[in-house]
């Protein structure tokens, strides 16, 4: 109950009511078998409305819960004799960023994504999922070593942002993370990219150039969060419900601008709910993406993905309003 947002309040207390009725029930012997059935209708009926009109701020919330599986759980699940791997043999080893390979039905894979943490002693260690340059440079490095091997890459992607200190900026932050974004258009081997909770700036597109990307059902995605947009746009942090109603930034808004290309299903109630469900889930569309992957020529595999980046997205423009006066002598804009 601690970790419910402030939506899920009324469904949590209904949920809290049941219990105490059926722990009264139990106690006193007395039949509130009818009263509880009620309340289960009244709580299907509660949790259906909730979660079935969540609004883009209430999504952010939920793909930011401190509960939902972390990269390494999903690794974990749906992958066997993983090893990890440290170092960018550069600088040093990020733990915000984890990654190795693994076999995934029994298929080689190298497989890595960015770690946040379970408490704040966790998330200070991986400084909550934001990679420092040397954490690409891993990415970088193990991808470049599946080429070698003609191993698929499979990424995760879950960060508010690269970190912007300035240690991270003097070691070539932005560098880095273009560097991922040139390698990963040209390697040869298939790229698969979930989104598993927030997608962030460039710190999450220096593990999306992929042949496909997919999101998860609450998942978001943008160019900057709701906080930041609402600092630029009204100076107003606190602005940032605001902003999201307006970036477009769900998984929904994404797969219909044609930047994802499928939408996982989450339980009822965000992954958080039943994480091995949603393990499950991830892991299907993966081996599936995969299976239709593998057997593509490289060359070819390069040739679409340069396509599917060269149109991806939509941009719409609005028409001027037709002078007046031109209209009369029948001219229009």
């Amino acid at each position: 109950m601690a970790n419910d947002l402030q939506f899920e309040k009324p469904l949590t207390e209904l949920r809290g009511k049941i219990e105490e009725l059926r722990r009264f029930t139990e106690e006193k012997g007395i039949d509130f078998s009818e009263e509880i059935a009620k309340l289960e209708r009244k709580a299907v009926e509660l949790e259906q409305s909730i979660y079935g009109e969540l609004t883009p701020w209430q999504k952010v919330q939920i793909a930011r819960h401190s509960e939902r599986p972390t990269t390494l759980d999903y690794i974990r699940g749906m992958c066997t004799d993983f090893i990890e791997l440290h170092g960018d043999r550069t600088f040093g080893d990020d733990p915000a960023l984890v990654g190795g390979i693994a076999k995934l039905n029994g298929m080689p894979v190298t497989i890595m994504g960015h770690q946040k943490g379970r408490d704040t002693k966790e998330n200070i260690y991986r400084r909550f999922g934001m990679p420092e340059p040397e954490g690409y440079r891993k990415a970088l490095r193990l991808m470049k070593q599946a080429e070698k091997f003609g191993r698929p890459v499979v990424c995760f992607i879950d960060t508010s942002g690269a970190y912007p200190g300035v240690a991270a900026e003097e070691r070539g932050q932005s560098e880095a993370i273009a560097r991922n974004l040139l390698e990963m258009a040209g390697l040869t081997v298939p790229i698969v990219c979930v989104v598993t909770g927030e997608g962030g700036s460039g710190g999450a597109l220096a593990l999306g150039v992929g042949d496909r990307i997919y999101m998860l059902e609450h998942a978001v995605y943008s160019v900057i969060s709701p906080e930041g947009a609402a600092a630029l746009l009204w100076k107003d942090a606190t602005q940032a419900q605001r902003a999201a109603e307006t970036m477009r930034i769900t998984a929904q808004d994404l797969h219909r601008f044609g930047i994802a290309d499928g939408i996982i299903e989450e339980p009822m109630g965000g992954a958080q709910k039943n994480p091995s469900l949603m393990i499950d889930r991830v892991k299907q569309q993966v081996v599936s993406a995969l299976e239709e992957l593998v057997g593509i020529p490289a060359d070819q595999l390069v040739e679409e993905r340069y396509r599917k980046y060269k149109m991806i997205g939509q941009y719409g423009e609005s028409a001027p309003e037709p002078d007046q006066t031109e209209e009369k002598e029948g001219i229009t804009n």
